[in-house]
């Protein structure tokens, strides 16, 4: 069995050293009151058993609070109350200076909990330390002074989740939707250089990307992008090209007719658009920000952004192009092509794509293909999606989520708040806008909590609730006052805005601009303790819907208190949902179906243990989406698709009619050791803990594999910690 200790490191289970500290406390009282040898060694027995049951590395903590609880079981009451002081006394120590031992177990590559905190981090990287030691710093200084004692507390039991106050002492947000097409049609600045309208495709990715890198490196979240923002640059190259074949045919003496220069330009530009398609992909996933990864870009591919047809054929060209570079893959150190982590894909399911026969149907193929071999692209329903997503306008819209799931609200913004050049009153606006914050609910414990007893259930998650608002608006208020020159390519030159220097963002925090989101984690396990029913039973899911609404009515009653938009977001946890269970477990101990797990189940999600039909899947989950739209996603376990692109396309097209926005999960693996490349599997190791092993060769080595899972709507490649690795060995197929 293997220990955590408070600076993250993680070392073999020691039973003397339990013993040595139970046997110290026990010398300082009289001998009337001590423990005698047999009481000890049953407490020890005892802490062994439960530690041996919990299937994962229990931390220090923890440990502690057994042995307190062991003695009092014994009725030793004195040796606890010195025990109890023993500990107390070294904690007032410890929080004198709190960070010290946490980094420098992030400089030896000795810290367990970080090493996995995050799967798309190479924590060994000092471009990555660098970022987590300032992220120990900003938690530390978010925890001592700028949170309020109630919520750094609530946060640290598990009852919420304070998302990255590794970041919050600056004043940074989450996540956006870039306005490329502002910055690349009238012109921007990066790192103080002019840069103006690009003269041809290729140049306008490599603006992009160099975009994209700045604005990565200005916040904390993900950024999404548009192709119907890059396709218009194709007419540009290829009037270009037109005019260079032409030029270049005369100097040689060749007359060619329209049709011919026509056909040579087309060449060029397919080529130019290969080229600018591979600078994307390959800068993005080479690109290494100051946070010490890859950005994290979705790329938004939706052909009714197109304003005319000669766009949107161009569009289709590009998004073909992307499909087929994905395909391919990129290689790895050892020069096998492999799935990368981003830039994620999202297709959108339209009317002119989604039937045998219409425009684009083999577009659409070429999508199935593509997420048959690397998991991505994701799908979203312009149908669904238009019935959920009603604007000022009237009318349903279409528009990316920002990173994994994050959606904007619908636009209801009436000015030119932000100064876009691309403004226009009579368009919904999406791109520019961007999300303030997260924090999370753990709707597991307010059942726990609540003993069964539902009106306390409810009172409880009011209390919760007032919590959660409370911890919002600190985020909130961080950004207020912010001034634009903090990040010059976000809030100057268009990526969000484009204000005065000096100027603060405020007014974008307001009236609908930007959203701010109210997580929540767990419903599986809240409503299975409540009702003693799966939410997919009747029972169970009006329960279910019940908590939804009950989010939501309270986002709306915020909304109209402060004119900020809250918003229900189906949170995507990563290490979190490992933090969630083991707080559960410390509180509430193990509950059959409900704690014991070493993860909670993401969102409104059905249980990965549940056996349930992929289409059944679907159906079931949309009625969530439809009540978690600060953002949601639906996804099923699909086996090796890639020989059966038909069943890829009908659970695509069951989608298009169904539900708003899900993906398919397959695997996608390489061992370097031995050249599989089927499924890399998980195992136990000598201790217990969950590893990954090839099951051709038995390699075990992390560092000798190439593993891709999608975990919380996005792909990871740097593997996982223990409660997530638990929860995709769980995984049951829905296809």
């Amino acid at each position: 069995m293997k220990i955590i200790k408070r600076s993250g490191a993680e070392v073999d289970y020691d039973l003397g050293k339990i013993k040595s500290a139970i046997e110290k406390a026990n010398d300082t009282v009289v001998a009337t009151e001590r423990l005698s040898e047999a009481q000890i060694k049953e407490i020890l027995d005892n802490i062994h058993d439960i530690c041996s049951h919990m299937h994962r590395a229990m931390n220090v903590e923890e440990i502690q609070d057994m042995v307190e609880n062991e003695i009092m079981r014994q009725q030793a009451y004195a040796v606890a109350r010195k025990y109890i002081t023993y500990r107390y006394k070294h904690e007032l120590l410890r929080k004198a200076n709190s960070t010290d031992q946490q980094i420098l177990s992030l400089l030896e590559f000795d810290n367990e909990e970080v090493k996995q905190e995050n799967s798309n981090k190479n924590p060994t990287v000092n471009s990555v330390q660098r970022d987590y030691m300032a992220g120990e710093v900003s938690k530390d200084i978010t925890k001592r002074f700028l949170l309020p004692p109630d919520i750094v507390e609530a946060h640290e039991q598990g009852i919420i989740h304070f998302h990255d106050s590794d970041y919050y002492a600056q004043h940074m947000h989450n996540c956006c939707l870039v306005n490329l097409s502002d910055m690349l049609e009238n012109g921007t600045v990066i790192s103080g250089t002019m840069i103006e309208r690009p003269h041809s495709f290729s140049t306008a990715c490599n603006i992009a990307t160099q975009i994209i890198a700045q604005i990565a490196s200005s916040q904390y979240g993900g950024q999404s992008i548009s192709l119907a923002d890059l396709a218009p640059f194709v007419d540009v190259s290829r009037h270009k090209f037109r005019r260079e074949v032409k030029e270049e045919h005369e100097e040689a003496g060749i007359t060619l007719t329209e049709e011919q220069i026509n056909e040579i330009a087309e060449e060029r530009v397919r080529d130019e658009i290969n080229r600018g398609v591979q600078m994307i992909q390959y800068q993005v996933i080479t690109l290494m920000t100051t946070n010490g990864q890859a950005p994290f870009v979705t790329v938004f591919m939706y052909l009714n952004e197109a304003e005319d047809p000669q766009t949107r054929k161009d569009l289709a060209m590009v998004i073909e192009e992307v499909l087929h570079q994905r395909i391919k893959g990129v290689k790895n150190e050892a020069g096998v092509y492999i799935t990368p982590a981003f830039p994620k894909l999202i297709y959108v399911l339209e009317e002119d794509n989604i039937t045998e026969g219409s425009e684009y149907w083999e577009l659409t193929k070429l999508a199935a293909k593509c997420t048959a071999k690397r998991m991505v692209p994701d799908y979203i329903s312009e149908k669904v999606m238009k019935e959920l997503k009603v604007d000022k306008t009237g009318k349903g819209t279409v528009y990316a989520c920002m990173g994994c799931r994050s959606f904007l609200t619908p636009d209801r913004t009436t000015e030119n708040l932000a100064g876009a050049l691309n403004w226009d009153p009579n368009k919904g606006k999406y791109y520019g806008r961007f999300n303030q914050g997260v924090v999370t609910l753990n709707l597991v414990d307010i059942a726990c909590s609540s003993r069964k007893d539902e009106k306390e259930f409810w009172k409880i998650f009011d209390e919760r609730l007032d919590l959660c608002y409370r911890a919002l608006m600190a985020r909130h208020n961080r950004l207020m006052g912010t001034p634009s020159d903090v990040a010059p390519i976000l809030w100057q030159y268009g990526a969000l805005a484009r204000l005065k220097k000096g100027e603060t963002i405020d007014k974008l925090l307001f009236g609908g601009y930007s959203t701010i989101s109210l997580g929540y984690a767990g419903l599986s396990e809240c409503t299975y303790y409540m009702t003693g029913k799966s939410h997919t039973e009747k029972e169970g899911t009006e329960f279910a819907l019940a908590v939804m609404q009950k989010l939501n009515d309270a986002c709306a009653k915020w909304k109209a208190d402060t004119d900020i938009d809250f918003s229900v977001y189906g949170t995507p946890l990563e290490s979190t949902t490992y933090k969630f269970a083991k707080s559960l477990q410390k509180r509430f101990g193990v509950i059959p179906h409900v704690t014991d797990k070493n993860y909670i189940t993401n969102s409104y999600h059905v249980h990965v243990t549940e056996e349930i039909d992929a289409f059944e899947k679907l159906a079931f989950e949309s009625q969530f989406q439809k009540l978690s739209p600060g953002g949601a996603i639906s996804y099923i376990e699909v086996p090796d698709m890639k020989d059966n692109i038909d069943a890829v396309l009908s659970v695509m097209q069951f989608i298009y009619d169904n539900i708003m926005y899900a993906e398919l999960n397959t695997k996608s693996d390489y061992c370097q050791v031995c050249g599989y490349d089927g499924e890399i599997t998980i195992v136990k190791d000598d201790h217990g803990k969950l590893i990954w092993e090839c099951p051709n060769c038995k390699n075990r080595d992390e560092n000798k594999m190439n593993v891709a899972r999608r975990t919380c709507g996005y792909i990871g490649t740097q593997f996982w910690n223990q409660g997530r690795t638990q929860e995709i060995q769980d995984r049951v197929l829905h296809l």
